[in-house]
């Protein structure tokens, strides 16, 4: 099997000018914002970025980055399975994660530790067995293993059909009365294959003009 693409600089020039010729009101919205900056982040481990997401989930991002600033140091300063397995439920909790997160924290860290969930394996295999494989996980749904497809693994054909930011750009880049359930955005994004991550990065976009 093809390894699946990953999105680079070269890829997002094209995907634009796929877009703007693919979509007029997408095209609209590519001409105002310019280039797509939606690089994948390299930093850091896949195991890192996903205990980041979980931290970050429902709080605002001050307050997020201050909690993950103080799990990091009780971890001795990377959140990495091992670190997490080697202190308590209290010392999590004592950081300032709350007890859902701190069990999602630690079903992450043991599912990887024992094998049942193999993070080094995920750039090899195809979008819908990376979500299949994360959703496993307490405190992980669609929306998140979604969002590790596209900023962290950069795979360039992901809508997350029940994201509000990219169903208000669509609601906005369409005109529409009322905001598009994920079956319209799935119908309105059909153009945009096999771009969707981009289009969805400029939906986001569109809200800030």
């Amino acid at each position: 099997m093809p390894r699946p693409p990953r999105l680079s600089r070269r890829r997002l020039e094209e995907a634009a000018a796929y877009l703007r010729n693919a979509d007029p009101k997408l095209a609209r919205v590519i001409d105002a914002v310019g280039p797509c900056t939606m690089l994948p982040a390299r930093e850091g481990s896949h195991f890192a970025h996903l205990a980041r997401a979980i931290v970050y989930q429902q709080l605002s991002g001050s307050a997020a980055a201050t909690i993950h600033g103080r799990v990091a140091a009780q971890l001795g300063g990377a959140v990495e399975p091992h670190a997490v397995a080697g202190v308590s439920d209290e010392t999590l909790r004592a950081a300032g994660l709350s007890t859902a997160k701190t069990r999602a924290l630690r079903d992450l860290a043991e599912r990887v530790l024992d094998g049942r969930l193999q993070l080094e394996s995920v750039d090899a295999i195809d979008d819908d067995a990376v979500i299949d494989a994360l959703v496993q996980v307490r405190g992980i749904g669609p929306w998140t293993a979604q969002m590790f497809l596209m900023f962290r693994l950069g795979r360039p054909d992901v809508l997350p059909v029940l994201d509000l930011g990219v169903r208000k750009g669509a609601q906005r880049m369409h005109r529409l009365r009322a905001l598009p359930d994920a079956a319209r955005l799935e119908r309105l994004a059909e153009p945009w294959r096999p771009w969707r991550s981009v289009a969805s990065w400029y939906c986001w976009r569109a809200l800030e003009l």
